[in-house]
């Protein structure tokens, strides 16, 4: 991809994420999916929305985002990655970790389309503690929209999926406080058929300062993993 020929590509504002602009998991996997494996991609400013972004090689294996001169995301492959999954979840264990979720009827992200209460053609992925665990859950069936042309979710609605659950994971209790996806990792093993029952969990892994990182998967119904990631999310200064 030369810079003659740099790809272009439109984040439609039906994929927010704050009211304002794009979802980072989707965005990072509308990166992601340029590569084969895993990949990390690594978010730099807000996603404009119905914007015409370029999608650029920087000549070192990796791609950038930008909008004009603003530097959007970068990402690369990420052959290293490994995460490990907790015990599975259940889809039933699921839906009653669902029951418990934190998240708010308004405010900045009430309307992301992943994970927003105020959403009604959303994802409805509202990841709730499961019970006796250190862990956040919800079964998550993909639309059919959301798939390729053999049935398989296309790597942004998967990306998409995994990023919410793992800030709910870095407040499994206390104050929800505002942390902004910074970095993710992902890997999909399998396909995601749409239509079926999936479960997507998380769990927090760290924390130093301002800065949490999660786990996150998408599990079938009978508890294979299809997909990894972690997130580093961090805490704005001014929060």
């Amino acid at each position: 991809m030369s810079a003659a020929t740099a790809e272009t590509i439109v984040v439609s504002s039906r994929f927010n994420g704050p009211q304002t602009s794009g979802n980072g998991g989707y965005t990072s996997g509308l990166l992601a999916k340029r590569f084969e494996g895993a990949a990390e991609v690594n978010l730099r400013s807000p996603v404009p929305l119905d914007e015409l972004l370029e999608l650029a090689e920087d000549g070192q294996g990796a791609l950038r985002l930008l909008q004009g001169e603003t530097l959007i995301a970068e990402a690369r492959p990420a052959p290293d990655f490994e995460v490990a999954v907790p015990a599975p979840v259940s889809p039933e264990e699921a839906r009653r970790a669902a029951a418990n979720y934190r998240g708010l009827e308004d405010g900045l992200f009430s309307h992301c389309f992943v994970c927003g209460r105020a959403r009604e053609d959303g994802f409805d992925v509202f990841a709730g503690r499961v019970e006796g665990r250190d862990l956040a859950a919800t079964p998550w069936t993909p639309p059919a929209w959301t798939a390729d042309a053999n049935g398989a979710v296309q790597a942004e609605f998967v990306w998409a999926a995994l990023d919410c659950p793992t800030y709910f994971a870095t407040h499994l209790d206390g104050e929800l406080t505002l942390s902004m996806l910074v970095r993710q990792r992902a890997r999909i093993d399998a396909p995601i058929v749409a239509g079926q029952e999936h479960v997507v969990v998380a769990w927090p892994i760290s924390q130093d300062g301002r800065k949490r990182l999660a786990g996150g998967a998408v599990l079938s119904a009978s508890g294979e993993t299809l997909a990894t990631c972690d997130a580093l999310l961090i805490e704005p200064r001014s929060a």
